[in-house]
């Protein structure tokens, strides 16, 4: 019998399960608790259930966790990029940041990613497969325990994209916010999107109180559709239609991503086209220096360039930030790490 993926488990499954296993309901409180809050990796660390329940999950459940391949620490900024190594042997990147406010992780999604953005390093080699809720879990669990810290805030923008994942992601989003676990605030969640336009609208039916990032990158079809494949099934105008019926259902603003690459999509006319087609939607923009990644040839813009698209936007009435470069030192932006341990291997 194939044992059971326990982390990926909802606390109402997990004690129909404790159930079946003729134990009282009590028992799943007790192990989620030692899954979700004290985060152990195996059921021998599970200290006030009896042996012969421990024995029991080890039979019909199994614990997938990540384990730490290769880690990162900026000089700079405390950034800790990890390269993490998963049970079937497959490598995922997470990025560990401080702020004032706290610790905030980025997670990956999926091994690779299908999606064929131009200036991206984690879809050079497309994707290999989904992860599950616990390997998304996981990352979070990992940083926690390495660091001895509490994690406050998720963004889901590393390997992947999150609505490709739709099931598993929306599962792992129950699994941290659960009051019987990490119970963290749907508010410090993050998720991005390059432009999934039917799981916006799936996203939006659901409510939830995260904060929507879509990567625009571009302002029109044209130039959109040559750095971002996506754009060619779902236009420039369809997702912004979504993005629009979004906010109006749900009231939460949209932080609308903007990789400025130089004399791609930085010029003034192309800061003007974005504010005509951002109007009448509650947005914030954030514009990104593209990381240098030497297989994609993109070339981050100068900060003059920078400086001005954002006064154009500021001028039309957005609210805009540069997002600042965190672990530059050690190449923090997801992809690079696992391309070079797979051509190292």
């Amino acid at each position: 019998m194939e044992k059971r993926d326990i982390l990926s488990m909802s606390f109402e499954e997990l004690t129909a399960a404790v159930k079946e296993l003729g134990e009282p309901a009590f028992r799943a409180k007790q192990i989620y608790s030692w899954l979700h809050v004290s985060c152990v990796t195996s059921f021998d660390d599970m200290t006030n259930i009896s042996k012969a329940l421990r024995q029991k999950l080890n039979d019909n459940f199994v614990i997938f966790t990540v384990s730490i391949e290769k880690k990162l620490i900026s000089e700079y900024d405390y950034t800790q990029k990890y390269l993490y190594k998963l049970h079937d042997g497959e490598f995922i990147e997470s990025v560990l940041m401080k702020y004032k406010y706290g610790y905030t992780i980025c997670v990956s999604t999926q091994v690779g990613c299908r999606m064929g953005c131009k200036f991206c390093a984690s879809t050079l080699d497309g994707v290999v497969r989904n992860l599950t809720a616990s390997e998304i879990l996981s990352q979070v669990y990992e940083a926690q325990r390495d660091n001895d810290i509490k994690i406050s805030h998720v963004v889901l923008m590393g390997m992947g994209e999150p609505l490709d994942n739709y099931d598993n992601v929306m599962r792992f989003l129950s699994l941290i916010t659960d009051e019987n676990g990490q119970n963290m605030s749907m508010r410090h969640i993050s998720l991005s999107t390059c432009g999934v336009v039917p799981k916006i609208y799936d996203l939006m039916e659901k409510d939830l109180q995260l904060t929507l990032s879509v990567s625009l990158h571009a302002p029109d079809d044209e130039i959109r559709s040559s750095m971002m494949p996506v754009n060619r099934k779902w236009s420039i105008d369809e997702l912004l239609t979504a993005c629009k019926k979004y906010t109006d259902t749900t009231r939460r603003r949209i932080s609308f991503e903007y990789a400025m690459v130089s004399g791609v999509n930085d010029s003034d006319d192309c800061a003007r086209l974005l504010a005509r087609k951002l109007r009448g939607i509650l947005c914030h923009v954030n514009l990104i220096p593209v990381n240098e990644v030497k297989e994609t040839g993109c070339k981050k813009s100068s900060r003059e360039r920078i400086e001005s698209f954002s006064a154009i936007l500021e001028k039309n009435g957005y609210a805009v930030t540069v997002r600042r470069k965190l672990g530059s030192d050690i190449n923090a932006s997801c992809g690079q790490l696992r391309r070079s341990s797979k051509k190292e291997e």
